[in-house]
């Protein structure tokens, strides 16, 4: 059996738009009695159907495999295989990221046997009320397609049904295939048709013509039209047909974190980032728009603000999205089509927003690149500020160089911040903002392309969590340059906490002392933990570069291109030293009663920000 799936998998191609290739590149893992005389055999025996990658943690290689098919426009990704117990729930926190994200990756995580006969065998769950319960089960919540193949015949129809899923646009995610270690292992006669090359066309749905008058008519109606592009632009790869819409009639362009790059930083129409995390600009626009035209976005909370962006008293809502799940949101007229071929369809509809409007609009986004140049450059000392790091590298990146970020305060300061220059330069995993993306993402982005520059920005925290892909990208030969920025805690957290009156308890790491709960106004808060993570990166085979400055981190960027493995560059900065939050609102609720004076202060203020909440229905 899984001789045959590795026959199969290898089989599997996908075309869009007369180009085809295959579809994975493939196969992460890391093996133990669960599958290693199963998918371990099979990749043993056929090592030239599907490249096999070795892993150092289960979680790690599916972020990989997720940061390699976000790179590859969702048209190409790899299996990852694992053994029962902890290397299968170990992929859970990946499966979840992969399908909140809508990232296709296939995880084929070892099941107990399917005969029971030595039951309970090693790392067996076992559940008084069923027999047919495994750590798998897991996978279901998290998987946009599950099975468990407790016969061998049973792969055929799962196998299929997960490429349907797999290179779909609109159900894409992690598909779950649990492999019971017998049934790995046991014959049978597959089809040749089975076995034989299949090509998987990934189609452009064009937009139904009544759906698209009610568009076009709501648009023609606007005085103060507003795009927010979501992942659907950049994964359709509809960036040149945005540009020419919005560049015939005008209307300006607001961008998503998966939408970022959907048009150059310095384009007339471009607003940069929306919502909660977005810039002075585009919600300054979004606050008085009277249509909004969601192209590719599932409208989350950091896009909408909570539900507060929007305030015109009449606004209305155009969604343009493969997915009915998302095309239907914030009571939209809801046009259920792939992105590029509905802009192209918008083309030539007589319509262009008025001279005014354009001025007002372009005076923001002038007085927005002018911040940008501001916080880039703030000089703060003894530390730096976050922003003037991620300025640095800005600066200092070509426009095919990709950026890498996934958890902490860092990715809300890339999106208001990066000055994008190619829709495949910005890569922040922000649907399921997780922890330890950063490097095995960017592993994944760098496989796609060897010939860009990957920059992988990475908090203290998120390191700490999961870090030792550095070590796989040196036996892959993939060369990162990882900035780890130091601010010895959780500080985005810690900056919530103190919104909240909490002054920023338990997100510093500092020694623990009875009395001290490390709180920020602590007159004599207890020493910092002796972490040094920049030998802890020199241990496993990086290169390190220690800066104390920006002047000096300039120069490791500089010399980090002229070395060919892996470099870490350490540099601290100023924790409490925020990005402003530009007129936006992220809703986290606040205690109603508290004996603090600071929560009930935070209450108030959270009452007040409510007021603005809206239903779009």
């Amino acid at each position: 059996m899984a001789q045959a799936l590795l026959r199969f998998l290898s089989s599997q191609s996908v075309e869009r738009d007369g180009v085809e290739h295959r579809f994975f590149a493939g196969i992460w893992g890391i093996f133990g009695h669960g599958n290693v005389a199963g998918i371990g055999e099979a990749l043993f025996e056929r090592p030239d159907l599907l490249p096999y990658h070795m892993a150092r943690n289960e979680q790690s290689m599916v972020h990989s495999a997720v940061g390699y098919a976000r790179q590859k426009d969702r048209l190409q990704t790899f299996a990852c295989t694992s053994s029962i117990g902890p290397g299968a729930t170990n992929m859970v926190t990946g499966a979840a990221l992969a399908t909140v994200n809508r990232i296709p990756v296939l995880l084929l995580p070892g099941d107990v046997f399917a005969s029971r006969i030595s039951d309970p065998v090693l790392q067996q769950l076992e559940q008084p009320s069923r027999g047919d319960v495994s750590v798998n089960d897991a996978f279901q919540a998290v998987s946009r397609y599950w099975d468990r193949i407790a016969r061998p015949e049973q792969l055929v129809p799962a196998a299929l049904a997960a490429m349907r899923v797999l290179t779909s646009p609109a159900d894409t995610g992690a598909v779950t295939l649990a492999l019971p270690q017998d049934v790995q292992a046991e014959a049978y006669d597959y089809p040749d048709e089975f076995l034989a090359k299949r090509v998987w066309h990934v189609e452009r749905r064009p937009p139904d013509p009544a759906a698209l008058a009610r568009a076009v008519a709501a648009i023609r109606s606007a005085k103060r039209p507003l795009v927010v592009a979501g992942g659907g632009v950049i994964y359709s790869c509809a960036s040149d047909a945005l540009r020419r819409f919005v560049e015939e009639t005008g209307i300006p362009v607001a961008e998503t974190q998966a939408g970022k790059g959907s048009l150059p930083y310095d384009h007339p129409a471009s607003l940069g980032a929306i919502g909660a995390t977005g810039t002075s600009a585009a919600n300054r626009i979004a606050k008085d728009a009277d249509l909004v035209v969601g192209i590719g976005t599932r409208w989350t909370d950091f896009t909408t603000a909570s539900k507060t962006a929007f305030q015109h008293p009449e606004v209305r809502f155009v969604n343009v999205n493969v997915a009915e799940l998302d095309v239907h949101k914030m009571g939209a007229v809801a046009v259920t089509a792939d992105a590029r071929v509905t802009l192209e369809a918008l083309a030539g509809i007589g319509y262009r927003v008025d001279s005014a409007y354009r001025d007002s609009y372009s005076r923001l986004a002038r007085e927005w690149n002018a911040e940008v140049t501001r916080v880039y450059s703030l000089g703060h000392s003894p530390l730096p500020a976050q922003s003037e790091v991620i300025g640095a590298v800005n600066d200092f990146s070509a426009p095919t160089d990709v950026v890498v970020c996934a958890a902490g305060s860092m990715p809300g300061d890339l999106h208001k911040l990066w000055r994008t220059r190619d829709r495949k330069q910005y890569h922040v995993e922000y649907g399921y903002s997780c922890m330890g993306y950063e490097i095995a993402g960017a592993l994944g982005a760098k496989l796609a392309d060897p010939a860009r520059e990957v920059y992988a920005l990475v908090g203290d925290g998120s390191y700490l969590m999961l870090s030792e892909a550095i070590v796989t990208s040196l036996q892959e030969r993939a060369k990162l340059v990882v900035v780890l920025v130091d601010n010895r805690g959780y500080a985005s957290i810690a900056g919530l906490s103190r919104s909240l009156g909490t002054d920023g308890f338990g997100t510093q790491f500092r020694e623990s002392k009875p009395g001290l709960r490390g709180l920020d106004s602590e007159p004599d808060p207890a020493p910092y933990l002796p972490v040094d993570l920049a030998a802890n990166a020199e241990s496993m085979g990086a290169y390190v570069i220690r800066v104390k400055s920006i002047s000096e981190l300039r120069a490791a960027l500089a010399a980090a291109k002229k070395i060919d493995r892996t470099v870490v560059i350490h540099i601290a900065v100023d924790r409490y030293v925020a990005v402003p939050s530009y007129e936006s609102w992220w809703e986290v609720p606040v205690a109603a009663t508290s004996e603090a004076a600071t929560v009930r202060d935070a209450r108030r203020a959270y009452e007040k920000s409510k007021e603005k909440q809206r239903r779009d229905l």
